[in-house]
């Protein structure tokens, strides 16, 4: 198999771009606002995010707090994971499609490990990632190339072959960063346009996109 342009390896942001967490996060920082700050904030307040990590969030916000923050926010997010959680159309057979393809691929996220394994074995999505970097593995999250780059190292691939696939600008910038192809999802919560300031090389339509860009499946 040769696959367009030289890519041989995918690399995945999880929440917002290979499962819909995107209720279950919302909620989980309504949960932890409503009770240092009530009746403040609302759904579209906390859309801005998403996507950086808890501390950076929470932090500015009140320093002296921000570790029982982070504990409220996750003990909510833990309890209601399976019910929350929803799977994107077309994600787990076009991973598998990749996978059986021979390509690798490899989770880049600002999630901690435990959480993405949970999101994961809900989806089925467990069975087809060999290398997962969380933000218990590094020191500098995306869009600091340190995560990319890891994954990259323990996926044997080089960043001239990789593309970065993700819904925020973390993953576009850190894909930039490292050196990778990056590529949008036009379901990011979001905004196609807002993705689009960060000038991706692709944007997918739908999960099974990836395939076209890679080449999965051509001879």
């Amino acid at each position: 198999m040769k696959p367009a342009l030289g890519i041989d390896t995918i690399l995945f942001d999880l929440d917002g771009t290979l499962i819909d967490t995107n209720d279950l996060i919302i909620n989980s920082f309504l949960h932890t606002l409503n009770r240092y700050y009530p009746n403040k904030y609302t759904r579209d307040d906390v859309l801005p995010f998403m996507g950086p990590t808890l501390r950076e969030t929470f932090e500015p916000m009140n320093p002296e707090a921000v570790e029982e923050m982070i504990a409220t926010y996750r003990a909510f997010n833990h309890a209601n994971h399976d019910l929350l959680v929803k799977e994107f159309t077309g994600v787990f057979e076009t991973v598998r499609t990749l996978k059986e393809g021979g390509y690798k691929i490899g989770i880049v996220t600002t999630k901690m490990h435990d959480v993405v394994l949970k999101g994961l074995k809900l989806s089925k999505l467990d069975q087809f990632f060999d290398v997962i970097v969380a933000l218990d593995h590094v020191s500098k999250p995306k869009p600091d190339p340190e995560p990319i780059l890891l994954a990259l190292e323990q996926l044997g691939s080089k960043p001239e072959t990789a593309i970065m696939v993700g819904d925020n600008y973390h993953d576009i910038l850190g894909g930039k960063n490292a050196g990778t192809k990056t590529a949008g999802v036009a379901w990011s919560l979001k905004g196609r346009e807002f993705l689009e300031k960060f000038e991706p090389d692709f944007m997918l339509e739908s999960m099974a996109d990836i395939l076209d860009i890679v080449g999965a499946g051509k001879q």
